[in-house]
C-alpha cells in the first residue's frame, strides 16, 4: 500500500472470511483503492480509509473508543492489524488500521490481515493534525494498493 506517508506492506491471512479477501484482492487490481482517502484518523486507535463518509455502527464503535480511552490489551487483535466493516450490503470497501490493540473489535470489523513493514508509516499517518471529527486537515490517504503475491 503506498500512502502520501510512505508505503506499507500487509500480509493477508489465509485464515479470514475468503469472501472479504477475494473482495479486496479484486478492488485492488480494479485500481479501487488508487486515490482513496483516509478519512478518519484517531491516535491510539484506527485509521480508516473509505471512498464514502463513515457512519453507522462503525462510526459509533471508533467514536466511543475514542471518548471513553478504552484501550485493553486483546490477546486476538493487536496494532497493526488491516480489516473492513461487517456490513455485507455496503457497496463500498471501508479499510482499517488499528494503531493499539482495541477491546471490542471483534464485534465491528473482520481482520484479514496486518503490517507487516512500514509500522513507522503507519505511526507517521497517526500523528497528523485532525479537526473535532478526527478527520485529516490535510489530505493523506491511499495512492495505490498492489498484489505482490496472491494468495
Amino acid at each position: 500500500m503506498d500512502t502520501l506517508k510512505g508505503s506499507i506492506t500487509i500480509e493477508i491471512s489465509k485464515d479470514a472470511s475468503a469472501g472479504v479477501v477475494d473482495r479486496f484482492i479484486n478492488l485492488c487490481k480494479s485500481d479501487y483503492f488508487k486515490g482513496m482517502p483516509f478519512r478518519h484518523v484517531i491516535k491510539n486507535s484506527v485509521i480508516h480509509g473509505g471512498d464514502f463518509d463513515l457512519n453507522g455502527a462503525a462510526h459509533e464503535w471508533i467514536l466511543k473508543a475514542k471518548a471513553s480511552g478504552e484501550n485493553a490489551l486483546s490477546p486476538k487483535h493487536e496494532a497493526f492489524m488491516i480489516g473492513t466493516t461487517r456490513s455485507p450490503n455496503s457497496k463500498g470497501f471501508d479499510l482499517f488500521i488499528t494503531t493499539a490493540p482495541i477491546p471490542d473489535l471483534n464485534d465491528k470489523i473482520v481482520l484479514f490481515g496486518r503490517v507487516i513493514k512500514g509500522e513507522d508509516i503507519v505511526q507517521e499517518i497517526e500523528e497528523i493534525d485532525t479537526d473535532e471529527h478526527y478527520q485529516p486537515k490535510t489530505p493523506i490517504g491511499i495512492i495505490n494498493i498492489s498484489l505482490i503475491q496472491e494468495l
